[in-house]
């Protein structure tokens, strides 16, 4: 880095210090950028030039001793060192410029506010992380906020931050816990009609094209679909693995869709389509009503009892991981291990 130093300039009676840095020309009419008190031009005319000298001394020593010098009302760093808070903030803004949901942006946003309300001196440690995973007694809390603090923190060490204080923090294992299969579909799905026929018909397209109720359903227009109704096209940006995904429509759902504009929701029946908590609301009051549900049991449950359905049909782990729309294999061993499918059959245990 290199800086001439400060020269003072007269601009119709007001006086403001210019310097280079880097080749780039910077301006200053007060102290304000460096933490300075010195603004000369609140003073008479006869005075200005004399603390304008004193503003340009103050702004070389300022740089040269490290300071960080930002952009004109904003947080870009034009010299200096730069806080932990400062990449923190950098990482926060990459990550709410990209193509990601808004549910995930307020996550991260949320777990920002954490940091650097526990930030001593603009240092993050390991110990501000422990205190603020502290507070979040449960397994699944403490672990989702650990993640998002590591992907802010892993941003701003691409960004340059020197160090890592999420590199011993370890993730909360708590007792595992199954998503319980439905084992008389067409039972509970009767009770869901009676119920809602929004919620029904979400409720079936979870079950039988296995797509994710609370955004890849949810948002469905009817552009989504097939001319003949036999298909339903996504994007990546509109499911979870990001991947394009064609999804066969079975008939028993296709005689309940009746399509309209190709740009209208096939919920609402207008251009908005239902807010993100929609379907978690009307299960809600479908739980406190049912008489059939079982406790475990959640809107999920149709996804993973259509998963089991299609491996006792065809024993393909590759069939399986095409229709759930999973990024690799692994996740889908996975997923059949937390739906209680047994490895081992009676004939594989040891005989006498």
């Amino acid at each position: 880095m290199k800086i001439n130093y400060p020269k003072v300039h007269l601009d119709h009676e007001k006086v403001f210090v210019s310097f280079y840095i880097n080749q780039k020309r910077y301006r200053l009419y007060n102290g304000k950028r460096i933490g300075s008190a010195i603004s000369p031009n609140k003073y008479p005319p006869d005075q200005r030039l004399s603390l304008g000298n004193l503003l340009a001394a103050e702004v070389y020593k300022y740089i040269t001793e490290g300071g960080v010098l930002k952009k004109y009302k904003s947080n870009a760093i034009v010299v200096g060192k730069q806080s932990d808070r400062d990449f923190l903030t950098k990482a926060l803004n990459n990550k709410l410029n990209g193509n990601y949901s808004s549910k995930y942006k307020e996550m991260l946003k949320y777990v920002y506010k954490l940091a650097i309300d526990e930030m001593e001196e603009d240092y993050l440690t390991s110990s501000h992380i422990s205190v603020i995973l502290s507070n979040y007694n449960s397994c699944v809390s403490h672990n989702t906020i650990r993640v998002h603090l590591n992907v802010l923190i892993n941003e701003a060490i691409c960004l340059g931050m020197s160090h890592n204080p999420s590199n011993y923090i370890k993730s909360k294992r708590g007792k595992a816990s199954l998503h319980r299969p439905i084992e008389d579909i067409s039972l509970l799905l009767e009770e869901i009609k009676e119920f809602n026929q929004n919620l029904y018909l979400c409720c079936l397209m979870t079950y039988g094209c296995l797509l994710r109720p609370h955004r890849e359903i949810r948002e469905l227009t009817w552009e989504d679909f097939s001319d003949d109704l036999s298909y339903i096209k996504l994007d990546g940006n509109r499911n979870k693995s990001g991947k394009n995904r064609i999804v066969p429509i079975p008939g028993y759902i296709r005689m309940y869709l009746q399509p309209k504009a190709s740009n209208l929701s096939i919920f609402t029946g207008n251009l908005r389509v239902p807010n993100r908590d929609y379907f978690k609301t009307l299960w809600t009051r479908f739980k406190v009503t049912s008489k059939h549900l079982k406790k475990g049991q959640t809107l999920y449950s149709f996804r993973h009892s259509g998963a089991i359905e299609i491996f006792k049909r065809t024993g393909s782990i590759a069939k399986l991981q095409k229709a759930m729309g999973h990024s690799s294999i692994n996740i889908s061993l996975t997923y059949l291990r937390g739906l209680e499918i047994p490895e081992l059959k009676e004939e594989d245990m040891p005989m006498i």
